[in-house]
């Protein structure tokens, strides 16, 4: 289920992404910080996309563990922004919350893969 969910948060935050990353090209002529945030932001999908074909259980925590890395990296980029003043709080707010949410999600779908992964190891040790 949260993979399903996962997919589709990080591919819709993907889209607000890129329409930041306009708005800041656009209306604000920030050329710098603009492309580091428009390539984490829309990394995170990318990488959860790539999770979907996974070869093992390490590959999928791998995809998922690089994911999460990148919407801490966005993470980063959003702050940084509003502190030099090219974003308000107020307009940044609900893209920051979504953010908040695919973190929690990601670490979630991280954590479970590997106590299924410390689970089957356990398993086959005790057989």
């Amino acid at each position: 289920m949260s993979e399903n969910v996962i997919y589709e948060k990080s591919e819709d935050f993907a889209l607000q992404i890129v329409r930041l990353y306009k708005h800041l090209m656009f209306e604000k002529k920030e050329f710098i910080l603009s492309k580091q945030i428009l390539r984490s932001g829309t990394s995170v999908g990318a990488n959860v996309s790539e999770a979907y074909y996974a070869q093992s259980n390490a590959d999928y925590i791998h995809k998922y563990s690089i994911a999460l890395k990148e919407a801490n990296e966005t993470k980063y980029w959003i702050k940084l922004l509003v502190k030099a003043g090219y974003l308000l709080e107020p307009e940044i707010q609900e893209i920051y919350e979504e953010l908040i949410q695919i973190i929690k999600i990601l670490t979630s779908i991280i954590l479970t893969l590997k106590n299924k992964k410390k689970k089957s190891i356990v398993s086959a040790v005790m057989d």
